[in-house]
């Protein structure tokens, strides 16, 4: 399953640069960065410093250079390590492709971090007033692969290795 986690890695980390890059374009040089697209959901341009959906988003703009882009890409250098080491042992081709997501996901976002100094979120829904907060194709991938971890091991009862 190693291939087929790595394979959808790659493919991740590919749609999540390219749906990124689109954004970064669509915006250039405008002051404010956002278009609503329908009653619940609006195109945005955010840079999260912090964590996943917006945690400790409270750091100053340091650009790449920054300790929190240092330390959140080792954390997920370390934790891509432990998953790519765990998806050579799976056997489970649902269990390699969420793997793979996270794999991904975890990887796109740091690529950001390098480039930017900050994650590039642009998913804005809400509804009325309350907006979740903004995020990516790579949280997407992220979240939806531990939901399919989580099934694989809860509901399906397989053995992870």
């Amino acid at each position: 399953m190693l291939r087929v986690g790595l394979v959808t890695a790659l493919i991740v980390v590919i749609l999540d640069q390219l749906t990124k890059a689109l954004v970064l374009a669509r915006f250039a040089g405008r002051a404010f960065a956002g278009d609503a697209i329908t009653a619940f959901f609006n195109l945005v341009l955010t840079f999260n410093r912090g964590l996943s959906f917006g945690l400790f988003n409270t750091a100053p703009a340091g650009g790449r250079g920054d300790i929190n882009v240092f330390l959140f890409s080792l954390v997920a250098a370390v934790i891509v390590s432990g998953l790519t080491y765990w998806l050579g042992r799976v056997r489970s081709p649902l269990l390699g492709f969420a793997i793979g997501l996270v794999i991904g996901g975890a990887v796109g976002n740091v690529v950001d971090r390098v480039r930017y100094g900050a994650v590039v979120d642009f998913l804005d829904f809400h509804i009325g007033s309350y907006h979740w907060p903004a995020f990516n194709l790579a949280d997407s991938a992220i979240c939806i692969g531990v939901a399919a971890m989580l099934f694989e091991s809860l509901l399906l009862g397989r053995e992870a290795h």
